[in-house]
């Protein structure tokens, strides 16, 4: 399915990631705050009914982002942990 990016609930969705993830890079050690990109932990094509959960999104800059490109299967475990991570720290 083609993605709108101009499309208000993919917008909100990006913004409300980036927000959770204080508008950094949640790549373990990487400190980055530019270049930022909204990443699906669970494919977009693969996951209708997560494509705007904010439980499956993380903020990576450009780099970490285009590091795994081709391998964004092999990073869901890594990915979900670390914003599991994060709602447990919240509560």
């Amino acid at each position: 399915m083609f993605r709108n990016y101009s499309d208000p609930l993919y917008k909100k969705w990006r913004s409300d990631v980036r927000k959770r993830d204080n508008n950094s890079c949640q790549w373990p050690g990487c400190t980055a705050c530019k270049k930022l990109q909204v990443h699906h932990i669970k494919r977009w094509v693969d996951s209708v009914d997560l494509r705007y959960n904010i439980n499956n999104g993380i903020t990576l800059c450009k780099f970490h982002h285009s590091l795994i490109e081709g391998n964004e299967n092999s990073y869901e475990a890594v990915f979900s942990k670390i914003i599991a991570d994060k709602k447990s720290h919240d509560k």
